[in-house]
């Protein structure tokens, strides 16, 4: 925006000198005022991806530069893209700036009461404890849902593995609690094709890996009659209108835009470039003609991690160009690795997460070696000075899957305290996760591959409304 007001201060002068008779100014000043005002003009363009209009500032939406991986590297800042998650605090991502810097809406007591009131159950533990923290047009969803109209929900998972872990399961399990409350269609998209121009995999692996993955999806409980999987790989071949979805995106975002947004260089290939608007289109419900008929007006919610917030910025200003709703959102936290809050948990790095594969003991022994303790280094200190449970990974994850809203303050008064040490915080969460991920495991193992299917194919949806 300062580059706007810039540029049009620089446009005025020009203007005055070239509309006046008596000329103030050396004629080398006026050059190296047309000099400048060249060089702006192709800066703005860099920036924005538009050309410069009068009285025209650019969207807000694509004001989003210092969002990319190639931007985010100066001292004192977090780093947060859709590939790569790093804090300069040990108490990980300050998310209120996060909120200022995307130009979100902080979730407050308002919005969580009137979830409240217009879903009539008490709000998910996620929303009461902040980790879901942020949105984006929450406010009409809730507005369309007590007018009587349906929205439908849409997440998704990109499979760069076999095994998901823990922190995978966030934006799933919040999903379902919405799906199972508001009693809506859900669509999961697989971007088996993202992770085929971003990884180092074959096609053939990729489109595996979606099939693994979908069965933890599916133990997580969804609703077949209301629940739609698919993978890119496999729907955007089958689906003329999600691809004409998919082309009315890429026509309205120039390169210099997902330059921008992205940070992608010259150096990527083109799929990567092409790649935002296919995550873009399932935000329209007109890409699913089997669920809702062709309808281009039912309203979306996204839930998802906040460093997907960069797609769907760039899918909230180009709908209205092409016709159709914007998308809303429910931004969540990030779930941190076991070393520290400072990263999120990676599928590549096996002692950076626990695995939805993992045994007991191996839970046992990854918490135990890895997990990163808020407490001091001795049992005295410890017991005079307490721990601090902002940091302390065994208690970050507590909050996340201990949904006793009593016993997580208890747990969290005793640390603080020094009443509760280190190596017995860490055995609550041995004891919390153990059993919850051997369960998950009982649950996976009923999925077979003809379920799979069934929640694959294109369908009508039985929902609501």
């Amino acid at each position: 925006f300062l580059l706007f007001v810039e540029f049009v201060t620089v446009s005025f002068l020009l203007g005055y000198l070239s509309s006046n008779t008596i000329v103030l100014f050396p004629q080398a000043e006026i050059d190296a005022a047309v000099q400048l005002l060249l060089k702006l003009k192709v800066d703005y363009k860099q920036m924005t991806g538009q050309d410069y209009k009068a009285g025209c500032p650019p969207s807000e939406n694509l004001i989003v530069s210092n969002n990319g991986p190639a931007a985010d590297d100066c001292d004192g800042e977090d780093l947060v893209d859709p590939w790569n998650v790093s804090a300069s605090s040990t108490k990980g991502v300050d998310y209120d700036k996060l909120i200022v810097r995307f130009g979100s809406s902080k979730i407050d007591k308002e919005l969580l009461e009137r979830i409240e009131k217009v879903s009539g159950q008490r709000a998910h533990h996620f929303l009461r404890r902040g980790i879901f923290f942020s949105h984006r047009d929450m406010h009409q969803i809730l507005d369309a849902y007590e007018k009587h109209k349906s929205f439908y929900l849409y997440t998704g998972r990109g499979p760069s593995s076999e095994a998901m872990h823990v922190g995978h399961l966030i934006p799933f399990i919040f999903t379902k609690w919405l799906q199972d409350v508001f009693d809506i269609p859900l669509v999961v998209q697989m971007t088996d094709d993202e992770k085929y121009l971003w990884k180092d995999l074959t096609l053939e692996e990729c489109h595996r890996f979606t099939v693994e993955n979908a069965k933890d999806i599916i133990a997580c409980g969804f609703d077949v009659n209301k629940t739609f999987i698919f993978s890119d790989l496999d729907y955007m071949g089958a689906s003329p209108q999600f691809y004409r979805n998919v082309v009315k995106v890429q026509k309205h975002v120039t390169f210099n835009q997902v330059k921008g947004i992205f940070g992608f260089t010259d150096s990527d290939c083109i799929g990567k470039i092409s790649f935002p608007a296919i995550q873009a289109a399932p935000s329209f419900s007109s890409s699913f003609p089997q669920i809702f008929g062709g309808k281009k007006d039912v309203p979306c919610l996204i839930p998802c991690a906040i460093d997907q917030d960069p797609y769907f910025r760039m899918t909230r200003d180009v709908a209205p160009r092409i016709g159709l709703l914007k998308p809303a959102l429910l931004h969540s936290t990030f779930f941190p690795a076991l070393q520290g809050a400072q990263t999120k948990m990676s599928a590549s790095d096996p002692n950076s997460s626990i695995f939805l594969t993992d045994t007991p003991k191996q839970i046992k022994n990854k918490i135990n070696k890895h997990a990163f303790s808020g407490g001091k280094d001795t049992v005295e200190e410890h017991r005079k000075y307490g721990g601090n449970t902002e940091v302390d990974v065994s208690f970050l994850y507590l909050t996340f899957f201990l949904e006793d809203d009593e016993k997580l303050e208890k747990i969290k008064e005793d640390y603080t305290s020094g009443a509760l040490l280190t190596g017995e915080l860490k055995k609550i969460l041995i004891e919390t996760l153990q059993p919850m991920i051997a369960q998950h495991q009982e649950r996976r193992k009923q999925v077979t591959d003809e379920m799979v299917q069934q929640f694959m194919t294109p369908r009508p949806l039985n929902y609501k409304f």
